[in-house]
């Protein structure tokens, strides 16, 4: 059983014995469970300090404490940008209101105790970023191809925002949608609906990317690519859009493709489904090479296969399903290591007749292969659904509830932002009041490789009522992402006390800044790139005045 109770007992006893714990050392050390071998070897600074420092000055000596452990829990929402469903309201906005809107979810959140954002930034062959490969976004400037009235770039500024409050984010990218309507006079000349009409299939009200033409993928991986190598990302994270479902008898019109590139005996249902996995794993190794340490999620339909197809198929009788019907396969990328976390949606009450959400929990859990299994939770159906469970406000909670007792589970994200922000906001208030009453951290990841990271060593701390200035005696390590401090006159009380999130993104900084911090104590938390804690200091700080 693994509830946030228990860790929070833990933190609550460790506090009580923080005097008693063993020095923090700023010495070579090796952490082998972490695979961290972290040291502080002789190189050569790569910037200068921002004032002089004395050649005979000493790094202050961490104080004879350790702090506990904050636990871990992952805790995202989904922003949906597609026919503006979470933000931007409008793409007639000033970017300035959308600026301001953007931060308020932000806010919303982060005081729920939430940790992660999943942001749509390609919803339809389009971008929220400025890019070779796709269009300015309509949904983000109120016309598709026109750049938005700003010098700032949007994505840049969007996880920069997202990074002050201590949220990862995620880019959220739908691979195959090319359109979301057949009104294809409105798209742009740079659409690639226009630019490669051979990669286009129209099924339904859309027009989809061609899976199975190879250079539909490259173009998805180059797409990638230039997310991964332009911005300070967590994640790329893919929903459950793969082949698109189904639409009444008319079938999917790629079979001249298969023709042409199926394998030997190859059915075109195993064809398909090939054409995603090539996908997926070229998507991991696009990201991997580029930067090892962003995460590749996927967040699938809740129901894999029903056991009336497969007896390892999961007690359902969804309608539809990820192998037989969107030509998914999760199983085949946990198993291959293709993906680092998967979000199955599992938008039903807890025991719906035809897909019932605990014994969904139960089935995915029995199939992580070793992968993070996060389930995704569908509060947009709140009082707004034909199944009466919806009714009750305690649903949500009762599904966190159970998701907590299952051991391969280690966390959730909600769809979508607006369902409890601008509605449900008393089942919000529920949340945090029984469950996420206290900050967590997402969940680490593990390096292919071990890796040498150098201890910060901080020579001055430096407060007044107004901020406190952390200065190092060399550059930060480029595998520090951010660094969590908190301050308290009461040594007891330090772990818990507000966490300041200074997020330095692989910068080789010399100086960290946080505001109205003038206590006698002060804790640092250094969390690398795969989000673990490689060092804790504690230190008694020289305050310029005391209350």
């Amino acid at each position: 059983m693994r509830t946030l109770s228990r860790f929070f007992g833990i933190i609550l006893f460790s506090t009580v014995l923080l005097l008693s714990c063993k020095t923090q050392q700023n010495s070579h050390r090796t952490l082998g469970k972490t695979g961290i071998e972290s040291t502080i070897p002789a190189k050569p600074e790569q910037q200068l300090p921002s004032k002089p420092i004395p050649s005979a000055a000493i790094a202050l000596q961490p104080l004879n404490v350790d702090l506990p452990e904050i636990p871990r829990e992952f805790r995202g929402v989904w922003i949906a940008t597609v026919m503006n469903i979470d933000w931007p309201e409008r793409g007639t906005d000033s970017w300035e209101k959308q600026k301001k809107d953007f931060k308020t979810l932000l806010d919303y959140y982060k005081d729920l105790n939430f940790n992660t954002v999943i942001v749509q930034i390609r919803a339809a062959g389009d971008a929220f970023y400025p890019s070779s490969l796709a269009p300015w976004s309509r949904y983000l400037t109120g016309k598709e191809g026109q750049a938005p009235a700003t010098r700032e770039n949007p994505l840049t500024w969007m996880i920069q925002e997202a990074h002050k409050r201590g949220l990862e984010f995620h880019a959220w990218l739908n691979p195959y949608r090319a359109t979301f309507d057949l009104k294809t006079e409105s798209l742009s000349p740079d659409h690639d609906f226009n630019k490669h009409r051979d990669w286009m299939l129209k099924y339904g009200s859309k027009y989809y990317y061609n899976p199975g033409l190879p250079e539909v993928k490259s173009h998805l991986t180059a797409i990638i690519k230039e997310i991964v190598d332009n911005y300070q990302i967590d994640a790329i994270h893919f929903d459950d859009y793969f082949y698109p479902y189904k639409v009444g008898t008319e079938i999917f019109p790629d079979k001249k493709t298969y023709e042409q590139y199926k394998k030997a005996g190859q059915s075109i249902e195993d064809w398909r489904r090939a054409n995603v996995n090539d996908l997926v794993e070229a998507a991991h190794h696009t990201i991997k090479s580029s930067k090892p340490w962003v995460q590749f999620g996927i967040s699938p339909f809740g129901v894999w296969r029903n056991q009336d197809k497969d007896p390892n198929g999961s007690a359902t009788r969804a309608g539809q399903t990820n192998y037989d019907d969107l030509y998914a396969d999760p199983l085949t990328w946990m198993k291959e290591g293709w993906i680092d976390y998967l979000i199955p949606q599992l938008y039903w009450s807890m025991d719906y007749e035809l897909a019932s959400y605990r014994k969904l929990n139960d089935w995915w859990s029995n199939q992580s292969h070793g992968t993070n299994i996060y389930i995704g939770n569908g509060p947009y159906k709140i009082r707004d659904n034909a199944d009466v469970a919806w009714n009750n406000p305690q649903e949500i909670n009762n599904q966190i509830h159970y998701s907590r007792t299952l051991p391969q589970i280690q966390g959730n994200a909600f769809f979508s932002a607006k369902s409890l922000f601008s509605k449900n906001q008393d089942v919000a208030g529920l949340l945090k009041e029984e469950l996420y009453n206290l900050p967590t951290l997402p969940p680490a990841y593990q390096p292919t490789k071990t890796s040498r990271i150098e201890h910060p060593r901080v020579l001055v701390v430096d407060s007044n009522p107004d901020f406190t200035k952390v200065q190092l005696e060399r550059p930060l390590d480029p595998a520090i992402r951010y660094a969590m401090i908190q301050g308290s006159d009461d040594l007891g009380q330090l772990s818990n006390s507000h966490i300041h999130t200074v997020w330095v993104a692989g910068s080789s900084i010399r100086n960290l800044e946080v505001s109205s911090l003038n206590t006698a104590y002060l804790a640092i938390r250094w969390v690398d790139h795969f989000g673990r804690i490689v060092s804790t200091q504690v230190f008694q700080t020289p305050k310029k005045s005391r209350p």
